[in-house]
């Protein structure tokens, strides 16, 4: 039987291996979204920014989270996080799941919704199911929900928690160093134009017309190569735009 949720109800897990469905439905004005996780630690940070996993860095080096990518299945587009609960590290105790739309704000997804199933059941009904309904719109990030240690066990709550800075500004909240220094790639720098000859000495009477060089077109030197998504440590996700 699948849980409906409302924003703030919890359900416990007996799942050992649960699987997160983010779902939305495309359109020509819908962005493409993604699925992260953040893995927070008693304070309610990320212990280190390998506590992030996302779509430039898709499992944590525990290998008990990690992303399954993104498919079309008849009711649209879905992006997935898979978690190994039973190995989940003593010292994390939330893992944030995460959508991102890449600066759209969320008022042009329709449909959006997350879907917890027991990754050990093929084909099962999901467990959980939470619409998520963004509170303004203008939103570019949402915390979906989370997965949380209650006791012995895991519970998921449904949050639909909103911001308006996009992926970058939710990770930093949440304790990732997020270097800006190389937020946009440096302009090419200007190429000079090569020099006129220098001009030939004239006389009253030339012997024959003066020659005269023109420059030649010059090329632009292609743009550095860059990540065009976050670069990870030494120092920190570099958001570069998705």
């Amino acid at each position: 039987m699948t849980h409906a949720m409302l924003k703030g109800s919890n359900v416990p897990l007996e799942a050992t291996t649960v699987r997160a469905v983010l779902r939305w439905t495309p359109g020509q004005e819908a962005p493409d979204v993604d699925v992260s996780a953040l893995l927070l630690g008693s304070d309610g940070r990320v212990r280190s920014d390998e506590d992030f996993v996302f779509y430039n860095q898709p499992r944590h080096p525990s290998g008990t989270v990690w992303r399954l990518g993104k498919k079309r299945v008849t009711e649209g587009l879905t992006d997935t996080i898979q978690t190994d609960l039973a190995g989940v590290e003593p010292g994390v105790g939330r893992i944030l799941l995460v959508a991102s739309a890449d600066g759209v704000p969320f008022d042009r997804v329709p449909a959006l919704c997350v879907l917890l199933y027991d990754a050990a059941v093929a084909d099962g009904e999901p467990l959980a199911r939470f619409d998520i309904k963004p509170e303004t719109g203008a939103e570019t990030a949402l915390i979906c929900g989370e997965l949380y240690r209650r006791g012995e066990g895991w519970k998921f709550r449904a949050l639909g928690e909103g911001y308006s800075n996009g992926l970058k500004g939710l990770a930093t909240d949440f304790g990732i160093s997020v270097d800006e220094s190389e937020a946009a790639e440096p302009p090419a720098e200007p190429v000079a134009s090569p020099p006129l000859p220098p001009e030939q000495p004239t006389s009253a009477v030339p012997s024959q017309p003066p020659a005269y060089g023109y420059p030649q077109p010059m090329t632009p030197p292609a743009p550095p190569a860059g990540d065009p998504y976050f670069r990870l440590p030494p120092q920190g996700p570099q958001f570069i735009g998705r």
